[in-house]
């Protein structure tokens, strides 16, 4: 199992939308995660900032980036554009940055 984190920051005053989006989360979109081998998904909100940290593993690294190639994926990132901060106005996803594991605990 690999483990994974990112952060990516809601747009001012659109952390509530962005809780919103995800209660409840597109079926379709929730099978395609599964499929691609994800699991134990979390996102987590920094109240005073907007900030999202998210963690979730995966069985297959490989396996895991061919769920870009997935229209729903397509869909909810340009969807969520909308509610995050992206690197350009075009952009076709969020601006992500991907955390480096210092410590874990079993």
């Amino acid at each position: 199992m690999v483990r994974k984190a990112f952060v990516i920051q809601a747009k001012p005053g659109m952390a509530a939308e962005y809780e919103r989006r995800h209660n409840p989360i597109w079926p379709e979109l929730e099978e395609t995660l599964k499929r691609h081998g994800v699991a134990n998904y979390s996102i987590f909100l920094r109240e005073d900032t907007g900030e999202l940290f998210g963690y979730l593993e995966v069985e297959d690294e490989a396996r895991f980036q061919q769920i870009a190639e997935a229209a729903v994926c397509r869909r909810w990132w340009r969807h969520m554009t909308e509610v995050l901060i992206c690197a350009s106005a075009d952009s076709p996803k969020a601006k992500e940055e991907t955390l480096r594991e210092v410590f874990h605990l079993d």
